[in-house]
């Protein structure tokens, strides 16, 4: 307890020296210059990692008063990231502040994030959110940040409005001493989620973003491959999350977690009936729910969905809840079916003892193929129907108490 409130006084008490910002460079010799100059009207140090750019970025910037680190070959964002970090705790900066090249983001702005910073537990990150309002804002772009924000809650439990911005503020010591393995554009998300589980605060602050015409626009983000190690990257965060291993702790904030049982028994369901009760969260508990309920999780599924849930900090009832229309006989038999088919290319419309109990060990294992094809659709078709009606109470009470 005492470390963290010695921590937060320190940030309360942030100098300019104490910050370094921190801007990644590759191939964006167009627009470095002009990053450069507004950064340095904040009065904090400045760093410019170059990550092997060949346009002569670094050229342009001969005379200016920063400090440099040079890749001699492009080893991706998050490299130049985690080297920036290493140089910064050498050096004794409490935080550093991350800024594009490409000139989305106004470095001034990043006093928003030091400000936010000292108002708040600590140590922490903050990150810059992007009003994206703008109408040269590419679609991919807001989907990209929907899908994100969506991974990362199930991660580490944040509802965060922009998890894919370049703009943050990091804790030197603490994002150090984590264990990040990821050296592309894939870096921001797993030091923003093991961040979060190791007890390092996150929260944002909104912050404008500038999108030239896709004339103009200079991307070095590569729609297959960076997709690809992202896609991994979650599977990756989400399967550590369903793992019942404590995280390594660099602070003494926790996450937040729901307590299923305390002293008054109504409390608790309220609390339970409460969480995660927006339409679309309630939509993916049932999901979840239906999905699992569909598996051959026998005697083991309310254990299974209560646990996953858990660790997702999903709505437990609604998932319970949907579960029981999985069970038996009918979508058991289901599953069986289309088992069968698929391994067989027929129906099965023999109910003798023989096929049913003999062969008890064909029907489980063609209940278990059957269940991969019918636990997704189910599971989608009940979450699109509870989404759409969970959405129309929701307007309905808003209507009425407008």
């Amino acid at each position: 307890m005492g470390l963290v409130a010695e921590k937060e006084t320190s940030m309360n008490r942030v100098d300019k020296q104490s910050v370094l910002l921190v801007i990644p460079l590759y191939n964006h010799a167009e627009t470095v210059r002009k990053v450069i100059k507004q950064a340095l009207e904040t009065g904090y140090p400045v760093l410019v990692v170059d990550d092997g750019s060949t346009d002569g970025g670094m050229k342009k910037l001969d005379g200016v008063d920063i400090h440099r680190l040079q890749h001699k070959e492009n080893l991706g964002k998050g490299a130049a990231l985690k080297d920036a970090l290493a140089f910064a705790k050498e050096q004794g900066f409490e935080a550093i502040v991350t800024i594009d090249a490409d000139g989305q983001h106004d470095p001034r702005l990043a006093r928003c994030l030091v400000e936010e910073a000292g108002r708040g537990p600590w140590p922490a990150i903050v990150i810059g959110a992007r009003r994206m309002e703008q109408e040269t804002v590419p679609c991919s772009s807001l989907f990209g940040r929907s899908f994100s924000n969506f991974w990362v809650r199930l991660e580490c439990g944040l509802d965060l409005p922009d998890t894919q911005s370049g703009m943050r503020l990091y804790p030197v010591r603490e994002m150090v001493m984590t264990n990040l393995k990821r050296n592309r554009y894939d870096f921001e998300i797993e030091a923003l989620v093991k961040a979060a589980w190791a007890g390092v605060d996150v929260r944002s602050v909104d912050v404008p973003v500038h999108y030239p015409p896709p004339e103009e626009r200079v991307s070095h983000f590569h729609k297959l491959i960076d997709n690809l190690r992202l896609t991994l990257l979650h599977s990756g965060l989400v399967l550590r999350r369903l793992l019942p291993i404590p995280h390594h702790r660099l602070t003494g904030n926790r996450l937040k977690e729901e307590l299923l049982v305390v002293k008054n028994p109504m409390q608790t369901l309220k609390n339970l009936c409460r969480e995660s009760a927006s339409p679309f969260w309630l939509a993916v508990a049932v999901w979840v729910g239906l999905f699992l309920g569909v598996l051959p999780l026998i005697a083991c599924h309310t254990i299974a969905i209560i646990y996953v849930t858990y660790r997702l900090r999903l709505n437990k009832v609604a998932a319970v809840a949907a579960s029981q229309f999985c069970m038996p006989p009918i979508v058991p038999a289901l599953c069986i079916e289309v088992g069968y088919f698929m391994r067989t290319g027929g129906l099965l419309l023999d109910l003798s003892w023989n096929r049913w109990v003999l062969e008890v060990h064909h029907r489980l294992w063609e209940w278990l193929l059957g269940s991969l094809v019918v636990s997704p659709i189910l599971a989608f078709i009940g979450a699109a129907l509870v989404y759409r009606l969970a959405a129309t109470v929701q307007r309905r009470k808003v209507a009425d108490v407008s």
